[in-house]
């Protein structure tokens, strides 16, 4: 077998494109604070706007499955690679405020429908035993990349003075020669199973719905707002939100794909308690926090709770028919964000008034996936979605 032969594996596409993503991405966000108040002049209020138009595409996700009728999952993951990149690289362009929401949303478009598309890939390629796994290994992965992206970042514009504009430009241009060398190297993967074209709703699905919704409430908070606060209460600078990004990411590094074998070895309800136990007791702390050392060793921790996020998805595909994968990724992804284009724009008004009332919402968030985790059963499975109640498998 070639080296060209063992390269082109649809695990190998999966990572690649994890790589990707969180290359280009990570720069945006990471330079986002700094950006918008040097060069917008942005509160609380313009963030809040911007980044509920962040999340409208998000919420839109569903309709990545009308795609689908005229573009395979694979082609239109490589296409959303090649839109985000084209929204970051355009990013430095428009330092004002209707430009950075158009620009926003040209970068939204592309990761929401290719995080869409990506989650479905991987589910419907990995098998069952081993998706936790794979999927800490792609948390890896991202977080190689995104430590590159970070350390790139401060020695660009903390050692060589580089702009912004040069720096979204430069990282924007990378991705998008990345991806077309994906779509030239990477032959098309067949589908094992053929995907439903149409909306999925499934009532067994429920409890899967709803920690996705509360998942993507909480969520909104920490990456709207606890990087504002590190910026707008403590002053950190550019270099200094890279380091901690670095920091986040050298976690994840080592310790995703590990988080991945414990999710396998203790199950979906136990891993997602503790999340949400903890994510209770870091809300509150981030609203009562007045040290900006102790903030960022919260910013911290809450980042890395983000990998046992791994668990709902692992929890779905045990529950889900096959051929619901595609279809229920998209209403998954327009759940999650249906707090999300609400909640960072209502917020933004109640950080004027008092920001620590922002966590102490997030806290509301979290006691309720606490409460709904109860329900996951021991060993979820087709037929067995929740707990104490047995849910037929037909529509």
């Amino acid at each position: 077998m070639s080296i060209f032969s063992r390269i082109n594996k649809p695990e190998n596409l999966l990572l690649a494109m994890a790589f990707i993503m969180p290359l280009v991405f990570s720069v945006w966000m990471v330079l986002l604070n700094n950006f918008v108040i040097e060069k917008a002049h942005f509160t609380g209020k313009e963030i809040g706007i911007l980044q509920s138009l962040r999340e409208v595409p998000g919420f839109l996700a569903f309709t990545a499955i009308y795609l689908l009728l005229f573009i395979k999952e694979q082609k239109l993951a490589i296409a959303s690679l090649l839109i985000t990149s084209i929204g970051v690289a355009l990013t430095g362009f428009f330092p004002t405020t209707y430009g950075l929401y158009i620009t926003t949303i040209i970068m939204s478009v592309g990761f929401h429908y290719f995080e869409t598309v990506n989650q479905s890939l991987t589910l419907q390629w990995i098998s069952k035993d081993k998706a936790a796994h794979f999927m800490g290994k792609m948390l890896s992965v991202k977080s190689i990349a995104s430590l590159l992206a970070f350390s790139s970042i401060w020695l660009l514009m903390e050692k060589f003075s580089w702009s912004y504009q040069s720096t979204y430009a430069l990282f924007g241009g990378l991705a998008l020669l990345f991806t077309i060398a994906l779509f030239l190297v990477f032959k098309e993967f067949p589908q094992h199973t053929e995907q439903n074209k149409t909306l999925v709703l499934r009532k067994q699905y429920w409890l899967f719905y709803a920690l996705t919704f509360f998942s993507g409430a909480r969520r909104q908070i920490f990456v709207v707002f606890a990087g504002f606060l590190m910026v707008e209460k403590f002053g950190y600078s550019v270099s200094q939100i890279s380091a901690l990004f670095l920091v986040n990411y050298i976690f994840n590094w080592l310790f995703a794909a590990k988080i991945g074998k414990i999710i396998d070895v203790v199950g979906e309800r136990r891993v997602l308690k503790f999340e949400y136990v903890g994510l209770i007791l870091l809300f509150i702390t981030y609203g009562l926090v007045d040290n900006g050392m102790i903030a960022a060793i919260l910013y911290v921790i809450d980042h890395l709770f983000f990998a046992l996020a791994i668990a709902i998805k692992t929890y779905f595909q045990k529950i889900a028919k096959s051929e619901d994968i595609a279809s229920s990724a998209g209403v998954s992804f327009s759940i999650n964000h249906i707090a999300a284009v609400v909640i960072p724009a209502l917020l933004g008004v109640v950080w004027i008034i008092n920001p620590s009332w922002v966590f102490y919402i997030g806290a509301a968030f979290a006691t309720c996936s606490l409460v709904l985790s109860h329900l996951i059963p021991s060993n979820p499975a087709l037929g067995m979605e929740f707990k104490y109640l047995e849910s037929s498998t037909n529509n």
